[in-house]
């Protein structure tokens, strides 16, 4: 059931919020599709890890609660990229397994090694680092070493790779690290058959190679994202690491879905709708006037803008869904508000208005505003803003 089906109603799904009983704007998350989309995933990756991806306020759904809904649904790992998001985690008492991967020089190594944080090295002198501030915190640092495998982003080259794992054996034979993992990321997954998948997992498993025969033994081999983990399953290797899968996106174009789970989109975004008055033919619309209403109509005011993550990209073409009757932005996203025209069906203040979920009363699927924004899923769903409640159901 869509969670906003109930605000049709005047009925606030869950608990109330300081909006009052029906939210001007909220996000409505449902944890346990997440739940089930976790289950799901671990059923296409079965007999590898699955780390769950928390990165980005967990796509926008909520970093801890998140998190619970992965774990309940089985995953193995969690995956932070920034090391502010993994004590979050921490500080939510969540003590899973935690993999944090993206820091610059003088990052707190020390703290994350302190709270049982694995972390990624991408050279030398990150990894020596690394081992100091194991050091200073009275730990042993669990480390996964990145290689580049083709992708021109983070992670050793392979020339530099050789270098990289004989420094960590040395470290690792001092008691100072401990190589957990290998890893990589793939840069065209979301492209089933394409020619670099291939070449990098050929990079990927001559690395893992090169590393075992400098001594060392990493227990999880993981280059498989979301994509790779529904589309190749030669690159799934011992873990993989399922990000937008999470959340109920399918990242892989439609006709590569059609041995893919369903996946169920967690996040319904919408607004109860501030105004509706008539206006006649002719009248220009927001700003710009770059619409003018075709004959005279009613235009119902949405309290949703591109400071809540509405593009304003989707001006004249964002579909929008009130009643079980689809529209769309009529003329330009403002910062807090849009404007749709309603025709003469009967719309009041206070009904909802749908912008995407999972479809269950007919509205938009994230995948339907990202291609009217000229972007893509991951971007609207993190780009929704801090002053939308999320609302758990």
């Amino acid at each position: 059931m869509n969670p906003f089906s109930t605000l049709e109603n005047n009925q606030a799904p869950g608990p109330q919020t300081a909006l009052g009983a029906v939210p001007q704007r909220a996000a409505f998350i449902e944890t346990a599709a997440i739940s089930a989309n976790v289950r799901a995933l671990r059923k296409v990756a079965a007999g590898v890890r699955l780390l769950a991806v928390l990165k980005a306020d967990g796509y926008g759904h909520g970093i801890v609660p998140a998190a619970r809904a992965a774990l309940e649904g089985g995953a193995d790992y969690l995956g932070t990229a920034v090391l502010e998001e993994a004590f979050a985690v921490r500080e939510a008492g969540i003590d899973a397994p935690l993999f944090s991967w993206l820091a610059a020089p003088g990052a707190p190594y020390a703290r994350a090694i302190a709270e049982d944080i694995e972390l990624a090295a991408y050279s030398v002198g990150q990894l020596r680092e690394i081992a100091d501030a194991g050091t200073g915190a009275g730990g042993v640092p669990r480390i996964h070493l990145k290689i580049d495998t083709g992708m021109w982003r983070g992670g050793a080259t392979p020339a530099d790779w050789p270098a990289l794992c004989t420094a960590a054996r040395e470290l690792e034979a001092a008691g100072r690290i401990r190589v957990v993992g290998v890893w990589s990321h793939l840069a065209c997954a979301d492209e089933p058959g394409h020619p670099s998948v291939a070449a990098q997992l050929q990079v990927f498993r001559h690395a893992i190679d090169t590393a075992r025969s400098l001594g060392l033994d990493p227990a999880l081999c993981h280059i498989a994202n979301s994509a790779a983990t529904l589309a190749t399953p030669e690159a799934h290797f011992d873990m993989v690491r399922t990000g937008i899968a999470v959340y109920g996106v399918n990242p892989l174009p439609e006709s590569e879905r059609i041995h893919c789970p369903r996946l169920r989109p967690a996040m319904s975004l919408g607004a109860a709708v501030v105004q509706t008055k008539r206006a006649p033919a002719g009248a220009g619309i927001s700003y710009g006037h770059t619409e003018s209403t075709q004959g005279e109509t009613t235009l119902a005011v949405v309290p949703l803008g591109y400071a809540d993550g509405v593009f304003r990209s989707a001006s004249s073409v964002g579909p929008v869904q009130v009643g079980g009757v689809r529209y769309r932005v009529l003329g330009r996203v403002c910062m807090d508000q849009f404007v749709i025209d309603v025709g003469d069906d009967d719309v009041s203040a206070g009904d909802a208005a749908l912008l995407f979920g999972p479809g269950d009363a007919g509205e938009p699927h994230v995948e339907k505003w990202a291609e009217a924004s000229g972007t893509i899923p991951y971007e609207i769903l993190t780009r929704v803003g801090t002053r939308v409640p999320r609302i758990y159901v």
